[in-house]
């Protein structure tokens, strides 16, 4: 890619906002929802996770202390419909085991970290990886994480920007170190990369009428 990707990135944020507008991600009416949603939409749709999240609300399962009172099993059957269900009510039991251990259950005390040291705690629960970490720390903490998933991966390697180390790093330095550390810009920009992963850049990728075609790699090949 022979443009400055210093330039090239706010170009494809405003292209994008410009087609999609805001997004005003994510959908959570308190950060503990967010926390919790950032476990339950691994490995699948977030419909699915919002079905979940509805199931522990009408349970009275959505607090730490409401989550620790119930057994492994019993919130594997309220978290259904997010798949891996067995997996998530442990990783959901050691995050609320970990926040009443660390923090007596406040999310603003353990927000109130800087961010690498919040990113190196929440990485020692059990089954939160830097995926997760940093959507915790955007959209519940509110502080600058640029998140990388597989949407933001694909998308980035169509274009032509394929870092040379394909580590989950080198695709967040990518962002971090071309655009002001911005809490709002970090969580609109992401947001609008799932759109685009959702309605164009799919596995089978609709190049007809993508706001992005005339400076994408992939696409210019097909043509």
């Amino acid at each position: 890619m022979s443009k400055n990707i210093a330039k090239l990135l706010p170009e494809i944020y405003h292209r994008l906002l410009d087609h999609y507008g805001p997004r005003r991600w994510w959908p959570a009416e308190t950060p503990l929802e967010v926390v919790i949603g950032a476990i339950l939409t691994q490995s699948t749709a977030w419909r699915n996770a919002a079905r979940a999240i509805a199931n522990l609300k009408a349970a009275g399962a959505l607090s730490p202390p409401a989550l620790r009172r119930l057994s492994q099993d019993e919130i594997a059957t309220l978290i259904y419909p997010s798949g891996y269900y067995n997996a998530k009510a442990l990783k959901l039991k050691s995050l609320v085991n970990w926040l009443g251990e660390h923090y007596q259950d406040d999310l603003d005390e353990l927000f109130r970290n800087e961010t690498s040291d919040l990113r190196e705690q929440l990485l020692s629960i059990h089954g939160v990886g830097e995926e997760t970490a940093d959507s915790i720390i955007l959209y519940a903490a509110g502080k600058p994480a640029f998140v990388i998933d597989a949407y933001t991966r694909h998308i980035i390697n169509r274009i032509g920007l394929k870092p040379d180390d394909a580590s989950y790093a080198a695709y967040q330095s990518l962002f971090t170190d071309n655009l002001p550390a911005d809490t709002n810009l970090f969580n609109e920009y992401h947001a609008l990369l799932v759109s685009l992963g959702k309605d164009a850049c799919r596995r089978q990728p609709r190049c007809i009428g993508c706001c992005l075609r005339d400076i994408c790699a992939a696409a210019t090949n097909r043509q």
